[in-house]
């Protein structure tokens, strides 16, 4: 397998099912068949999306136990195995020590590269604490046969900021395959890029995907493209080719729902719009997390109805 980090990957999502006693629970077949199906999507000019992102924030993580976890990833490796692309997922701890046990447990369902976040410590790490936490967790990557991708979300509450020093000198390290950069500030990106020309960033937030392709990014991990796979792979084709023009008119056709991939109930609402597209609501209103309210669901409704009307013109929806 070949792992450029060029190009867009689904953080897909964790499809759920009412057991008999009505807990819900995994439904792992129904998460395999929606994996797959964005994988077998190709863009306009016959690529398709370059990894799999597994159990991140869109895939109910912060509401999984550690077992439902792994055997959700161990159902989603087979799926990546099949399309010859790298399974991708994130990891936090508050120590070192905790965040190596992740690491190796993530390396023993098929995980690839490990999205590490930073120390989920109150306290703000020093650079050398937060360096030494990186590097610890790159060096169990490699005992275990695999990646790292550190990943800094400064935008999001809870998570210490990389800084841009630490961000390149953790690049340089021998497993590190690629750095995940969740923020609307292209010009992290851009500063990134003129320090290391080399350097493979991902962006994160749906919003900023040509901004970021501007600025030098060589792809990004996408939520809204799980919804409309034939677009977000078109929109990185054109980027990759410096269309930008086109690539833009991708972005502001996707832009009603791109918004709520940046929104603090991105899951809720992004699995919901997936629900519409498949008609199943119920299926996508089936989520760990908070419930929605009905104007919440309706607001959902109309801003992938705008998206999809938009994207039929372009003859993207597929």
């Amino acid at each position: 397998m070949s792992l450029q980090w060029n190009g867009v990957m689904p953080a897909v999502f964790t499809w759920l099912k009412e057991s008999k006693s009505g807990a819900l629970e995994i439904d792992l077949d129904a998460t395999q068949k929606q994996a797959a199906s964005i994988l077998k999507t190709q863009g306009k000019g016959g690529s398709r999306m370059s990894g799999l992102v597994g159990s991140g924030t869109l895939g109910e993580n912060s509401y999984l136990s550690t077992k439902q976890r792994l055997s959700l990833l161990k159902s989603l490796s087979e799926v990546a195995k099949e399309y010859n692309v790298p399974l991708i997922s994130g990891a936090a701890a508050e120590t070192k020590e905790e965040l190596a046990k992740i690491v190796e447990g993530l390396a023993t369902v098929g995980v690839d590269t490990v999205m590490v976040m930073p120390p989920k410590t109150k306290e703000v790490p020093s650079e050398k604490e937060m360096y030494e936490y990186y590097t610890f967790s790159e060096a169990t990557a490699k005992d275990v046969g695999i990646t790292i991708m550190p990943y800094n979300n400064p935008d999001a509450a809870g998570y210490h900021a990389l800084s841009t020093e630490l961000l390149l000198k953790l690049a340089k390290l021998p497993n590190v395959t690629a750095l995940k950069i969740s923020t609307i500030d292209v010009s992290i990106i851009e500063t990134m890029m003129l320090a290391n020309k080399d350097l493979k960033i991902l962006a994160g937030v749906d919003t900023v995907t040509v901004h970021a392709g501007l600025a030098g990014a060589s792809g990004g991990i996408t939520g809204v493209g799980c919804i409309f796979p034939k677009a977000s792979v078109t929109m990185q084709e054109y980027i990759l080719n410096g269309e930008w023009a086109e690539a833009n008119k991708i972005s502001q056709a996707l832009n009603s729902l791109s918004y709520l991939d940046a929104q603090p109930l991105l899951m809720e609402y992004l699995k919901l719009a997936m629900g519409i597209h498949h008609n199943d609501i119920a299926g996508g209103l089936r989520t760990f997390g908070k419930k929605l309210t009905q104007q919440q669901i309706d607001d959902v409704r109309a801003r992938y109805i705008l998206a999809k009307e938009r994207l039929e013109v372009l003859d993207l929806i597929g």
